[in-house]
């Protein structure tokens, strides 16, 4: 007994240092807003949470009042927020559970609501609908009110959008199975699509003369392509080159989706000379040589943003700007990169090592030059040892290899963006953002990002995905609806190469 109680002081003296600077402040609130404050539970224990959760989460008004009711202090908000700062992952996870099961949706009083809407349908087309009003607005989770209070305390959406990014990753995680966290998942996504909408956007040219903050966040977010230096930053904003972002006012000097651009004078087929050439450092842009502009990067800087539509807005608004700078523009397609090609690759090997079919992938003469090369006997040894030459990169220290791979590569790379799907739709990521947004899969360009990165990730091989104005809505609408891929001689003849030899 002696034991458990030094234990126990002994840990939560450990809590007391870790989290002093979160309670300071908490305490300090306290004396300004008149909020209690409590300490985080112990583990195991929930009486900390149930107490606060009961204080803050107020009742649902009745359905008479929901429009009378005084709105809770924002006490309430702030008070939330900091306990919930303060505690570890784990106790995060116990917190959300206890919310979105103990106050969520009122099930009885819905399914009474139901049982209503059902003895309704006979009468007159006002009562119907005042039920049927009065079951939208029983299906209201509890919780809701008090997201929707948080909003509009300094710092609560971005506590809100931070939220949603620790319940993804539960979700992610699977470290719960309950179906009250996706319901609470559901609703954060919902007020956070109304709350970030396009309209309530604003689209920032990130410049040189930005401020010193703002350079930093892009520099630290941007993940395709990472930048090394001040002057490398200085050359992704600078001549022949722009950054775009979307901001919103409440969360100010936080990039939402950061768009590069590279201005040229045809469409480029190698990312090193966009992201590695300093020739333009301090040159003038001549106008008449800027015909297309190549979108290389977009990334989005918030997790708990996923899912809500910020970067089909981002290209639409940045190619009417582009438009209105430069009238003769006409060419807008990205450079993209393939995530997870690579890997897809080993494992279609893999699979075909094992099914004895290694002969469909490569021609006879493709086999035996692997095998020349690699001093391996034919059959499934062969095949093993170019899966591992795809692993390590080592293909690309070898000339001679190189070459003989180039058309194997292509014709799988273009199986791989145009024909395998997830759910009807195009596999890879990168290549359903493009083809939603009504971009048209233009070209495969073999050794276009030659950085160990891109080797790894891709082989080395970029796409572009061209945007032809007049095409992207009909485009868009044909993949979307129908799951039908636009795509160029290019691409369609390299997957007729791949569909041959595989006999697909």
């Amino acid at each position: 007994m002696i034991f458990r109680s030094a234990n126990w002081a002994f840990r939560s003296s450990v809590w007391c240092w870790r989290n002093r600077a979160v309670l300071k402040a908490a305490q300090k609130a306290s004396d300004v807003k008149g909020c209690r404050w409590y300490s985080t539970p112990t583990r195991g224990g929930v009486t900390g949470m149930e107490e606060i959760l009961a204080r803050v989460v107020a009742p649902l008004p009745t359905y008479e009042t929901r429009d009378k009711y005084p709105p809770p202090p924002e006490s309430n908000s702030l008070e939330f927020m900091h306990f919930y700062g303060s505690l570890d992952k784990e106790d995060k996870l116990g917190f959300l559970t206890k919310l979105s099961q103990d106050f969520g949706v009122d099930h009885k009083g819905v399914s009474e609501l139901a049982l209503r809407l059902l003895d309704t349908q006979l009468r007159d087309l006002a009562t119907i609908l005042q039920v049927e009003d009065r079951l939208r607005y029983g299906l209201t989770p509890r919780y809701k009110q008090l997201l929707n209070h948080i909003s509009r305390v300094e710092g609560g959406v971005k506590f809100l959008v931070d939220l949603r990014a620790d319940v993804l990753e539960i979700i992610s995680s699977k470290a719960s199975e309950t179906p009250h966290i996706r319901d609470l998942n559901g609703t954060l996504k919902s007020l956070l699509s109304e709350w970030f909408s396009v309209g309530l956007l604003r689209l920032e040219r990130i410049t040189w003369q930005s401020p010193c903050e703002i350079l930093q966040r892009i520099s630290q977010y941007e993940a395709v392509h990472p930048i090394r230096n001040w002057t490398d930053l200085k050359r992704r904003v600078g001549p022949h080159r722009r950054c775009y972002a979307f901001t919103h006012a409440a969360m100010p000097g936080e990039p939402l989706v950061v768009l590069y651009v590279a201005l040229t004078e045809d469409i480029s087929d190698n990312i090193q000379s966009i992201v590695r050439e300093f020739a333009t450092l301090d040159s003038e842009e001549d106008v008449n040589k800027i015909n297309a502009a190549i979108f290389y990067s977009i990334s989005s800087t918030q997790a708990g943003l996923q899912g809500v539509e910020l970067g089909n807005y981002l290209i639409k608004r940045v190619v009417r700007g582009l438009q209105s700078e430069f009238p003769h523009m006409a060419q807008f397609s990205s450079l993209s990169p393939i995530p997870g090609f690579s890997s897809w690759l080993q494992g279609l090997l893999s699979q075909y090592k094992k099914e004895g079919r290694g002969s469909d992938l490569l021609s006879e003469q493709e086999w035996k030059e692997v095998e020349q090369a690699t001093g391996s006997a034919p059959g499934s040894t062969a095949i093993e040892a170019l899966r591992k030459l795809i692993a390590t990169s080592e293909w690309m220290r070898s000339e001679r290899l190189t070459c003989v791979l180039e058309p194997v590569l292509m014709r799988l790379c273009a199986w791989y963006l145009y024909g395998e799907k997830r759910r009807g739709y195009a596999l890879n990521p990168v290549a359903n953002f493009h083809l939603q947004n009504g971009a048209t899969m233009w070209r495969l360009n073999w050794n276009a990002d030659t950085s160990p990165r891109g080797v790894e990730n891709s082989c080395g091989v970029m796409v572009n995905y061209r945007y032809f104005l007049n095409e992207t809505s009909k485009n868009s609408t044909l993949y979307l609806q129908n799951k039908v891929i636009t795509a160029s001689e290019q691409v369609l003849g390299l997957v007729s190469q791949f569909q041959k030899s595989s006999k697909l």
